[in-house]
């Protein structure tokens, strides 16, 4: 039986912790064929780990995604969209021209979208999201712009001892509360959730059940975590098994 077939298009991450690397993994792991289509090469300068950004252009990353649709999945549906706006460690968005893109163009042909706190701010025209009401009201906003589903993630970003994920289908909201995963490595964490997700959809699974199994499997990855050198560590997309 043919393997049900997911495309991340997404930017290169040399380290192996994010973006492409990480949702192949994932999509590996979860037992979904992966395609993809690169918008960028992110290099790591071996020093201090500054991250470097190669950009590849429109024509190619058009014609990536023409070899998936055309040449190997037509009926593209189910479309996750992890808004990556900012890093880790990095509290302003990186290249507002593309942020200004994804809010303008991308938001209302989400089926879901996953953004962190500081992205949610930024889609939803707030100074800040931090509280629980806060995060609320952003994922109204968001989804007001035509999303299906708003995930938002506080993860890392909130100083409490716990990480608070909020769901929002425009009707009703599910919050997500669990303790945080104390001394773990998280790089790449935003990306291995949505590619998760992603694997779900792809599956048949509904998205409130592709979220749960999400959860399962960046949980086990993020208690997996491991250093990768004194700058950073990543998680492990291996150690998961349904």
């Amino acid at each position: 039986m043919a393997l049900n077939k997911a495309m991340t298009i997404a930017g290169s991450d040399t380290s192996g912790g994010a973006g492409m690397e990480a949702d192949l993994k994932t999509f590996t792991a979860m037992g979904v064929y992966g395609m993809t289509a690169l918008t960028v090469i992110v290099a790591q300068n071996p020093l201090n780990w500054d991250h470097e950004m190669y950009p590849i252009g429109l024509d190619v990353v058009e014609k990536q995604i023409k070899t998936i649709v055309e040449g190997i999945k037509y009926g593209l549906k189910n479309v996750v969209i992890d808004p990556v706006m900012v890093c880790k460690g990095i509290d302003s968005i990186m290249v507002p021209d593309a942020a200004a893109a994804i809010k303008e163009l991308l938001v209302s042909r989400a089926d879901v979208i996953t953004p962190n706190t500081l992205e949610a701010a930024y889609l939803a025209g707030m100074d800040k999201v931090e509280t629980l009401d806060e995060i609320k009201e952003a994922a109204a906003r968001i989804q007001q712009l035509g999303a299906g589903y708003v995930v938002i993630k506080s993860g890392s970003r909130n100083s409490s001892g716990e990480a608070v994920d909020v769901l929002y289908d425009g009707k009703d909201y599910v919050v997500n509360t669990e303790k945080k995963i104390p001394n773990c490595f998280n790089h790449g964490a935003g990306c291995t959730f949505s590619a998760a997700i992603t694997a779900g959809l792809a599956k048949g699974l509904s998205v409130k059940d592709a979220l749960a199994e999400a959860k399962e499997f960046i949980t086990v990855a993020l208690k997996n975590s491991f250093r990768l050198n004194q700058f950073s560590g990543a998680t492990d997309h291996c150690k998961w098994h349904k």
